[in-house]
């Protein structure tokens, strides 16, 4: 039986996010996540996201790659981006693509 290499889903976030030093601030914790997030997008799917800016709990990302003109880009942006962002900062009202 072979298994398909999935993402670690939020536990494998959860490793990813003790690795970051408690001394920083929440905009350099959240920047980590979404690096992570994008790793998984760039492996999987081919795509990139980087974080643009965090102002008034709302999270302002920048989709490329694969990303770019895709049809499903909203779903990854809402559904995995901001899902897995809510996770982690449920203060955070919406991630918007720039």
């Amino acid at each position: 039986m072979t298994t398909m290499n999935r993402p670690a889903g939020v536990r494998g976030f959860n490793s990813e996010m003790q690795r970051i030093p408690q001394e920083a601030t929440e905009t350099e914790r959240m920047e980590a996540l979404i690096k992570t997030i994008s790793s998984y997008i760039e492996h999987y799917h081919g795509g990139e996201v980087e974080m643009v800016g965090y102002v008034d709990d709302v999270v302002t990302v920048h989709l490329s790659g694969a990303c770019e003109g895709c049809n499903l880009a909203p779903v990854t942006l809402h559904g995995w981006v901001e899902g897995t962002v809510k996770q982690f900062f449920p203060q955070v009202k919406t991630v918007v693509a720039v």
